[in-house]
């Protein structure tokens, strides 16, 4: 058996750009094979549960897990790695704010299944058939993990030690994370890794004092490529967003959205973001700021696109969480 550090990465609900995004250290991956046993990569190699579960508790040095928690198996799975790993690594928008799949809190899985499985215009389900959490077969029961009402974060359903943020995480941070690690100088626990100063200071576009009397979709101007998206007013919440991506959205004429997160000591990403935008409104009254606001389609997925789970708000107001 070797005697070298072993690393797990797991893919919980998320769309599987963390797990891409830890092959963008290009060749530096083999530097993490030469200092990691990697022991569990379902996405990448042929790795059962099973494997986990007979491993010694503890006895993975460091597991990054993305994506968020969003049925029995995503659960399951947190639960049993982290009682394996000595360090559990938030790794990604998903796992550490919730995400995209977090905005499906601002509705019920009732809804979601009507939807998906009765309404949808390209739906051909004549005798309106639903998954079943069991089903019986000529081979044997099948069984599917229950889809949760409530997407949770990891951190809600298991103790992190360290977050990586990103939608997906920015190479250099993986291989901080990773050197970190190896060299054994790691930050106190609970620590973010990455950056405490926002997008707005590493984005290249010249930004002023000016008012925003009205927001546009990206489709309905050309913006000028040396201006401040915000100041011509595009929607962009690098002002109260998390740096080290390297403002790779407004360099592309597209809005920071926020994916890093808050910095330190911001609570509720989406109220900072909501107090940061609500400044730069041309509007002396509450009328006027709401007639600024209306041009912005759908603020609650503005506001919340990645934070929703790990916000105050957390979810719509449910008689019953699942």
């Amino acid at each position: 058996m070797s005697d070298k550090p072993k690393l797990a990465l797991y893919w919980a609900a998320s769309c599987g750009g963390c797990e891409i995004s830890v092959l963008a250290i290009h060749e530096k991956i083999l530097d993490v094979a030469e200092a990691f046993d990697i022991v569990f990569w379902p996405c990448a190699m042929d790795f059962k549960y099973e494997d986990v579960r007979k491993m010694a508790d503890g006895e993975i040095t460091v597991c990054l897990f993305n994506g968020a928690i969003r049925n029995d198996e995503n659960a399951e799975m947190a639960h049993l790695l982290r009682r394996k790993s000595q360090v559990m690594v938030a790794y990604g928008s998903c796992s550490h704010e919730g995400c995209i799949p977090g905005l499906a809190n601002f509705t019920t899985r009732e809804e979601m299944l009507k939807w998906i499985y009765h309404e949808a215009p390209s739906n051909d389900n004549p005798n309106g058939t639903e998954p079943q959490l069991k089903t019986e077969t000529p081979a044997g029961e099948l069984e599917l993990p229950e889809f949760w009402n409530t997407v949770k974060t990891l951190d809600q359903v298991v103790e992190v030690d360290y977050y990586i943020p990103g939608c997906p995480p920015e190479a250099q941070w993986t291989l901080a994370a990773v050197q970190a690690i190896v060299e054994n100088k790691l930050p106190p626990r609970g620590s973010v890794i990455g950056n405490n100063t926002t997008v707005c200071d590493e984005c290249p576009r010249k930004r002023s004092e000016k008012k925003i009397t009205r927001f546009y979709r990206p489709y309905e101007i050309e913006p000028d490529p040396e201006i401040c998206l915000l100041d011509q007013g595009l929607f962009c919440a690098g002002i109260a967003t998390r740096s080290g991506c390297g403002a790779l959205c407004p360099q592309a004429n597209m809005g920071c959205r926020g994916c890093y997160g808050p910095n330190e000591g911001v609570k509720d990403a989406g109220a900072r973001l909501i107090g940061a935008i609500g400044s730069v409104l041309d509007a002396m009254t509450e009328e006027e700021a709401d007639a600024i606001l209306d041009t912005l389609p759908d603020p609650a997925g503005y506001f919340y696109r990645f934070s929703l789970p790990h916000s105050f708000l957390h979810r719509t107001n449910l008689k019953r969480e699942g």
